[in-house]
């Protein structure tokens, strides 16, 4: 198993195994913008591989570049195929190579990702965590239910709930968690019970709400883009979704677990010097020559509003997971409305962050 760290390793490593790749390389595609990859496939297609691309049918904002990408692809002799649209996102990020190696990443295929953002990536050939995401794969490009099979392989929301809330609770001395945003009320009540048994937690990103229990700072110098827990410093979780009730029961989000001795330490540092270094400023993304910026904020809210019957599924799906979790009690109203602030916040913040990128205006300082 190798563990890859962004922004230090880049994008070499992935190049490097597409290059490897022999006979067949299948690819599951959120967000990619590095001509490198795209090279890479089509030169793999150019040797007699077989390369299949499972590309996400929306990433909030970003549907024309994806249908693009899809075209480019295809053009170069790429097998494509769009995720379904029972999810409310498909947001998983790994690579098969010859149906031997597996590589689950935190980060998608782009240059804020690798190169300004912290991230994680797996590599691992262990045959069975392989053989579970080649199922996985095959499942959602034909558009077929997939059914966990691994527990170690970690998928939302087939068994991503069960899994991490294992990985929380057998917890003994310590958890090291990086996530952008943690607040799914069933984790959250695991995050109190071990820290009430004496479990010390350390959390760099955001916890939701006015909890004052756990220590909780933002990262330093980079972006945050990983999902990652380190328990008791001999088990590990990497993958894209967050401790967040729709990264949990509506979005489809890959991540493993792990207790490769070498890689947990590897973490584990990692995260402590993160977290010792969180007081440096992070990095400033500045929006170059956008005029009138609040009356293009007022369209775009304009915009949202015609949207709201779309809200429906999403709501559906929370109430659905808080009803699991408060076992049929009075559901808690303002929990259901933070949930759904959340996911609106998150998609104005993806826009945003899409339309940037798209347009050459991102800094990093």
């Amino acid at each position: 198993m190798k563990l890859l760290i962004q922004p230090t390793d880049g994008l070499a490593p992935l190049v490097q195994a597409i290059d490897r790749a022999k006979s067949r390389l299948e690819i599951a595609i959120f967000r990619l913008d590095r001509n490198e990859i795209e090279k890479a496939l089509a030169d793999a297609v150019g040797r007699g591989v077989f390369v299949h691309a499972l590309i996400a049918y929306t990433n909030r904002g970003g549907e024309q570049n994806l249908r693009k990408l899809e075209m480019r692809l295809l053009a170069a002799g790429v097998t494509v195929a769009r995720t379904a649209n029972d999810l409310i996102r498909y947001h998983g990020k790994y690579m098969i190579v010859d149906r031997r190696e597996l590589h689950v990443l935190s980060f998608n295929f782009t240059r804020l990702d690798i190169d300004y953002s912290r991230g994680f990536g797996v590599v691992t050939r262990n045959r069975k965590l392989v053989q579970e995401a080649v199922k996985l794969f095959e499942a959602d490009t034909q558009r077929q239910p997939y059914t966990a099979g691994l527990p170690g392989f970690v998928v939302s929301p087939a068994n991503a709930r069960k899994q991490l809330a294992q990985v929380i609770r057998g917890a003994k001395r310590e958890l090291l968690i990086y996530d952008p945003e943690i607040s799914d009320a069933g984790m959250l009540r695991e995050l109190e019970t071990r820290s009430k048994a004496g479990v010390e937690i350390k959390i760099i990103g955001r916890l939701a709400g006015r909890s004052a229990k756990f220590p909780v700072k933002k990262l330093g110098g980079l972006r945050l883009h990983t999902r990652a827990i380190i328990r008791d410093g001999r088990l590990a979780f990497i993958g894209s979704q967050s401790l967040r009730a729709l990264e949990l029961g509506a979005r489809r989000e890959i991540g493993v677990i792990f207790r490769e001795p070498a890689i947990v330490a590897s973490l584990s540092k990692t995260f402590l010097e993160d977290w010792n270094a969180a007081d440096r400023p992070s990095p400033v993304i500045e929006i170059d020559q956008v005029p009138q910026a609040t009356k293009v904020a007022k369209k775009v809210a304009k915009a949202v509003t015609k949207d709201l019957p779309a809200v429906t599924p999403v709501l559906e799906v929370v109430v659905r997971e808080l009803a699991v979790e408060t076992d049929g009690a009075d559901l808690d109203r303002k929990a259901i409305e933070n949930t759904v602030k959340d996911a609106v916040k998150e998609a104005v913040q993806e826009a945003v962050q899409n339309v940037v990128e798209q347009n050459g205006m991102v800094h990093s300082r």
